[in-house]
């Protein structure tokens, strides 16, 4: 396929739960996604970190920086006073008005970036936020803060969740999270180009998380206007018992794996002229 478009296909949320992590790791294995995002502060990360690592080389292997999932690995009196993370409703509410604790989230990002270093030998290839919460008001002010410091020469690449208005319109689906994100996120890409690191350029991969609904015509419009650097997410995995009392995604995470592991999956790429690749093939 000679003209094929490159874009990277990022799984979300590996450790989140044992079933979520198991699908990832087959979705990598046979080589359906070429990125995956880790929450180093959940519980199953020390544990899956070795069959993680494995792909080390075959795709990109990221952080998922969390804020709204779980419990940190530092203490925020503030943030997580009962030891709980917040929901992302007030995580925002606090970045809007000017009201996060910086230091704390400061605290917690670099831990969450040690937890990934130190499991896995080397930095991460990428970072993103669970809930997109990286590039968020009063977030995304701490990781300009800290990235050029703690990554000087060779430098992860960022997610951008900020896509432009005329291709989220162009998809004709979920636009109003992709116009919310959109506004909320708008700083954080060329704030981070300033500080010399390289993001995608297109993002898709909004869905409303049902099991019912068709993922594949979803996925399809995902690849519609997809920009000259695209990044695509999505949430596969599978459904245990832990991940119905964490995450708004469940059976659909199953709904997903079906796909990506199905021909229609293959078949709609090929008619996009497009195909899943690693970040630095994107300006191939």
């Amino acid at each position: 396929m000679p003209n094929a478009t490159h874009f990277v296909l990022t799984a979300d949320d590996f450790a989140l739960t044992p079933g979520v992590s198991a699908g990832i790791l087959e979705l990598l294995e046979e080589g359906r996604i070429k990125a995956a995002g880790a929450m180093t502060n959940r519980p199953h990360w020390r544990s899956g970190a070795a069959l993680f690592g494995q792909f080390s080389g075959a795709a990109d292997l990221g952080l998922h920086f969390n804020l709204t999932c779980g419990v940190p690995l530092t203490r925020m009196k503030r943030l997580a006073p009962a030891g709980e993370l917040p929901k992302l409703p007030a995580l925002l509410r606090g970045g809007v008005a000017g009201l996060l604790p910086s230091a704390e989230i400061a605290a917690e990002f670099e831990a969450q970036i040690d937890a990934f270093e130190q499991a896995m030998g080397r930095p991460p290839d990428f970072i993103d936020g669970h809930q997109h919460v990286h590039a968020l008001p009063g977030v995304r002010r701490v990781l300009a803060d800290i990235l050029p410091r703690r990554f000087p020469d060779a430098k992860p690449y960022l997610r951008n969740p900020a896509d432009r208005l005329a291709s989220i319109r162009a998809r004709g689906r979920h636009a109003a999270k992709a116009i919310l994100l959109a506004s909320l996120a708008g700083p954080f890409a060329p704030q981070m180009q300033a500080l010399g690191f390289a993001l995608n350029d297109g993002f898709s991969g909004y869905s409303r998380f049902d099991a019912r609904a068709d993922y594949a015509s979803d996925f399809a419009s995902y690849l519609v206007a997809p920009g000259p650097r695209p990044l695509v997410m999505c949430h596969p995995g599978f459904v245990d018992d832990e991940l119905r009392g964490l995450d708004p995604a469940t059976e659909s995470r199953e709904a997903e794996m079906a796909f990506f592991l199905s021909p229609r999956f293959t078949e709609i790429c090929a008619a996009a002229g497009m195909r899943p690749s690693r970040f630095s093939e994107l300006a191939e």
